[in-house]
């Protein structure tokens, strides 16, 4: 069995800047099935928050959906186009939709990344970028952890 080059697990939590909770949990859904999704949404109580059409890498439109009158969202991801990166995951799921990612809210989202690169951590990004809402986000890889994936992408939002 290969070494590891990350430190142990118990190693890795304490010192980490500013995770404060789930922000929101992102859900793939096909290309032109987003309105439809919103209303049965809406059906069990969700409010539409925001509305977003993202260019760059992630070719997606989005609405974020507030639960209740917490801070944790629903976000529905349709993507634009067969280059978008929430397609080509559908297109791996064999073109169906379903949880995309979870994004997880923090304070800081430069030091969070500097922490993360330095614990050995597979981020995809290679630094914290623009994101929907005005936010700083950054996206962890499914194997972030070679030891112990996580096997869901994970979003480090600063709002």
């Amino acid at each position: 069995m290969a070494e590891s080059t990350t430190e142990p697990l118990e190693a890795l939590g304490g010192d980490l800047p500013g995770f404060q909770f789930v922000d929101h949990v992102a859900i793939a859904v096909p290309r032109g099935s987003l309105d439809a999704q919103v209303a049965a949404y809406r059906m069990l109580g969700f409010r539409e928050i925001h509305r977003e059409e993202v260019g760059g890498k992630d070719q997606v439109r989005e609405v974020l959906l507030q639960i209740g009158s917490g801070p944790n969202l629903i976000q529905l991801l349709e993507p634009l186009d067969e280059n978008s990166t929430v397609q080509r995951a559908m297109n791996r799921n064999g073109g169906k939709g379903g949880l995309h990612h979870v994004g997880f809210r923090v304070a800081d989202a430069r030091a969070a990344y500097d922490h993360l690169k330095a614990k050995g951590f597979r981020i995809l990004d290679e630094a914290p970028r623009p994101g929907s809402r005005g936010t700083t986000v950054f996206f962890l890889h499914p194997k972030a952890l070679d030891e112990t994936p996580f096997h869901v992408l994970i979003e480090v939002v600063q709002e």
